[in-house]
């Protein structure tokens, strides 16, 4: 087996050399910086090796770039649509990258897995020295970092661009969580690999203060400037004001909830409405929600869950089963994708959001729970890493749990009737978290790194 790994991470990093060589050889055009000398000559490449529907604070970058007079050229896959501002945005261009195939299930994942590295390097580096001209900054989504970091950093040096790493997470700890193992072969090449070239970046944003520490530390040691950018809603999310009817609250149900029958038991509060997004990956453990569904025996539930995933088949032949047992005896469980407008007005008519990240780095922070707070909605999250309270305040705005038997507690507790005047309480800190938005967090930190704003 060590003899296979080797093969292929020879056959992989020979073939990585051969082609950046190639490509490197043909000089790409570089940025000339004595052209730029107003916020309209800022030009800023965003790339997300993933898709940009599926990617808010990259799209969020984008639109506050483009706000402010910069160029944008956003980078990334178009599986879900984006968000609508970004194609009306005559300052936004999207350049989409080339879809991987899909694994046949004839090849195994060990041989598959390089080749697939090897298309995304191509496509990578035809766009970024070749495709598109030369810009002031390249902004990099991190993870994944393979192989972004090192094209990016590659396409820097030849182009006289300045590398930004957004880093959300770590792709080496996310490995880890699939993998199985921290010494996996897999994992420990990617770790030195993010350590080395993770460095590379000329400034660096990061999503908590925990995770800034960390990357200034061994082993990561990065020198260069690191800045906390928090996630923060936009304002599409927004909480249903105090003058708003019931009957607004109706419609909106009435449209989106794929069972609208429930919907006046909702309004008249005798059934409880609670939403999970999810992008159903091994990082959310769905067990821990459908176990704390069973033992739940207070008002009756809707738990509506959101996302499109790998694990998402999965999950629903689970929840079938319970069902069809009787082990929901008081819960009804549905899941929907819905258009970004049409999720923002759900979580807005909920009581409770429910969030079961669990950082596989435990310093980052997960967004969904950033759009529940813009919403006013307060939640119920998983608690069990070091950067939770740098956005969960216990008793304030939401409430954590680490097991099923604590989340069926914090249901049983939040959705009965003695439960509702904490809840409106943990509402309120919900909504004045959510006061503080996206554009107010960018404007002063990534605006000022790009010389947009002062």
């Amino acid at each position: 087996m060590a003899g296979i790994w080797g093969y292929l991470l020879v056959s992989l990093l020979g073939s990585l050399v051969v082609l950046v060589l190639t490509f490197a050889l043909l000089r790409p055009s570089r940025y000339n910086a004595a052209s730029s000398s107003t916020s309209k000559d800022v030009s800023v490449q965003i790339l997300v090796l993933g898709d940009i529907g599926r990617s808010p604070r990259m799209t969020y970058h984008a639109l506050s770039v483009a706000k402010h007079g910069g160029k944008v050229n956003l980078i990334g896959y178009l599986e879900t649509s984006p968000h609508p501002s970004i194609f009306t945005n005559p300052s936004i261009t999207i350049t989409p990258l080339p879809t991987p195939p899909s694994r046949p299930n004839s090849i195994p994942f060990i041989i598959f897995a390089p080749f697939k590295v090897l298309f995304q390097i191509f496509h990578l580096t035809h766009i970024l020295l070749y495709s598109l001209p030369p810009s002031k900054y390249l902004l990099v989504q991190n993870p994944p970092s393979i192989p972004t970091l090192a094209i990016s950093g590659l396409a820097c040096h030849l182009r006289n661009t300045r590398l930004i790493i957004d880093w959300h997470n770590y792709g080496w700890t996310i490995l880890a969580s699939t993998r199985g193992s921290t010494i996996h072969p897999f994992v420990l090449l990617s770790r030195l690999y993010e350590i080395y070239f993770g460095r590379l970046g000329w400034h660096n944003l990061t999503v908590t203060r925990a995770m800034a520490r960390q990357l200034s530390s061994t082993p990561y040691k990065i020198k260069t400037p690191l800045t906390t950018v928090h996630d923060r809603p936009a304002a599409i999310f927004q909480p249903l004001s105090s003058s708003s009817s019931s009957e607004s609250r109706e419609q909106i149900l009435t449209r989106i909830l794929p069972n609208p029958e429930l919907v006046p038991s909702i309004i008249s509060g005798h059934t409880k409405l609670i939403v999970s997004s999810t992008s159903w990956t091994p990082d959310e453990d769905f067990s821990i929600f459908l176990d704390a569904l069973t033992r739940y025996k207070s008002t009756p539930l809707l738990a509506v869950i959101t996302g499109k995933g790998p694990q998402k088949e999965y999950y629903l032949n689970k929840i079938t089963q319970l069902t069809n047992k009787g082990r929901l005896p008081n819960v009804r469980v549905v899941t929907a994708f819905l258009p970004f407008e049409d999720y923002a007005k759900l979580l807005a008519c909920a009581d409770l959001g429910i969030c079961l990240h669990m950082s596989s780095s435990g310093v980052d922070l997960p967004m969904k729970v950033v759009d529940m707070f813009g919403a006013g909605l307060p939640v119920a999250a998983y608690n069990a890493y070091e950067s939770f309270e740098e956005l969960v305040k216990e008793g304030r705005n939401g409430v954590g749990f680490e097991t099923a038997g604590d989340l069926a507690e914090v249901l049983e507790r939040l959705l009965n009737d003695s439960g509702k005047r904490y809840l409106e309480m943990l509402r309120k800190g919900a909504v004045k978290e959510g006061s503080r938005r996206w554009d107010e967090e960018w404007d002063s930190t990534v605006g000022k790194v790009l010389g947009l704003t002062s």
